[in-house]
């Protein structure tokens, strides 16, 4: 076996290492020999720790995964287990190429510092806004952000009139109210207590109170629900 001489930091990755062994022991990279590139592999890793280089954990973790894949193909009926990490890694180290020629060629295309004979000029910066917009388009934005600036901002007093201007009657002063009409009359019909009411709060309140009365056994509704007394 050949002396392994070279820098673990001269490659940027374990893709990058699989790469150049393939490459240099001439390695079929759409059926790679996984007993043949480990054993070129772990030599390589053993060399760098040999010379007291440090080995970065991705390359190791590469050197597991290559046991791993040389172990499953040991075993009987893996081969489909073994076809899968076989086509993973191919998949991996084919993309790792074709992103490597592809920096190659985009840093062979970087001359520009080769073309410059001075430095370049400060340019003063033009701040005119340039560009010309439909006056439709100029509406809409405009529309648009008074209706946000408009959401941020209370809403109008307009808007709480009908809540405050509402009259709140409370079941306790109907309650009063319909006492006092039977300590007058004794006996009062249950619709007549809804006669004076002059909207809708005013007769839920009358009518809640007649119900607490109720609950409280004070009064008393007759058989036909048509007549309110006091209960004796």
């Amino acid at each position: 076996m050949e002396q392994l001489t070279f820098k673990l930091d001269q490659f940027e990755g374990p893709l990058d290492l699989l790469l150049f062994l393939i490459s240099k022991h001439k390695l079929n990279i759409y059926d790679i020999e996984i007993a043949k590139l480990l054993e070129q592999y772990m030599a390589y890793i053993d060399e760098a720790q040999f010379q007291n280089m440090e080995v970065a954990s991705e390359f190791l973790e590469m050197a597991s995964r290559l046991v791993y894949l040389k172990t499953v193909s040991l075993l009987p009926r893996h081969e489909e287990e073994e076809d899968k990490l076989k086509q993973e890694l191919t998949g991996q180290l084919l993309e790792y190429q074709a992103c490597k020629q592809v920096a190659a060629l985009l840093a062979a295309q970087n001359c520009s510092a080769d073309l410059f004979v001075r430095a370049p000029m400060e340019l003063e910066a033009d701040c005119t806004y340039t560009r010309e917009h439909p006056p439709g388009d100029l509406i809409a934005a405009y529309l648009s952000a008074l209706g946000k600036a408009q959401k941020r901002m209370p809403p109008p007093v307009a808007a709480f009139s009908g809540i405050v201007k509402r009259r709140v009657v409370s079941v306790t002063s109907k309650i009063i109210y319909v006492l006092k009409r039977l300590y007058r009359q004794r006996v009062v019909r249950f619709d007549s207590l809804f006669e004076s009411a002059g909207d809708r709060s005013e007769m839920v309140a009358t009518f809640l109170a007649v119900l607490e009365l109720v609950k409280s056994k004070r009064v008393q509704l007759s058989d036909d629900n048509a007549d309110l007394t006091f209960r004796r």
